[in-house]
């Protein structure tokens, strides 16, 4: 499994914990900070900051990879969006919160609760505003 960490480095703490919560080692981190110029496009610098990553048309098609986005949410969407052009589907994305001075990751997938999605859907909108299940193997 490949990570793209957009964030600060992981301390090995974290990255055990990824493992464990993804059931695979990670067998490399792509570390690409994203520093990006409030007066340019985002949807530009994002494009710019995926090509440095340096993946190959068939890596995007068929590694495994897991994306933990930048903390600013415009480009997190943003990247979202082009990873999604590049692989065909949306990844599965690691989120990090704190927890009394550390950090516990979370991983939420695409296919990690597809049922719950498809339920709020068919119930309505205020259905759909309330907060999902949480992760399965967070709980």
């Amino acid at each position: 499994m490949i990570l793209l960490n957009f964030t600060h480095p992981l301390t090995p703490a974290q990255r055990a914990q990824i493992e464990a919560l993804a059931g695979q080692p990670l067998d490399r981190i792509i570390d690409q900070a994203a520093q990006f110029d409030h007066g340019r496009p985002f949807a530009a610098q994002v494009a710019e900051l995926v090509d440095r990553l340096e993946l190959t048309p068939a890596q995007w098609q068929s590694e495994v990879l897991l994306v933990n986005p930048p903390a600013l949410n415009f480009i997190a969407v943003t990247l979202l969006a082009e990873l999604h052009g590049r692989m065909g589907y949306f990844p599965p994305v690691l989120r990090l919160r704190p927890v009394d001075g550390a950090l516990l990751a979370h991983l939420r997938g695409r296919r990690d609760h597809p049922a719950a999605g498809r339920a709020r859907r068919r119930a309505g909108p205020k259905a759909m505003r309330q907060e999902g299940p949480p992760c399965r193997r967070c709980t």
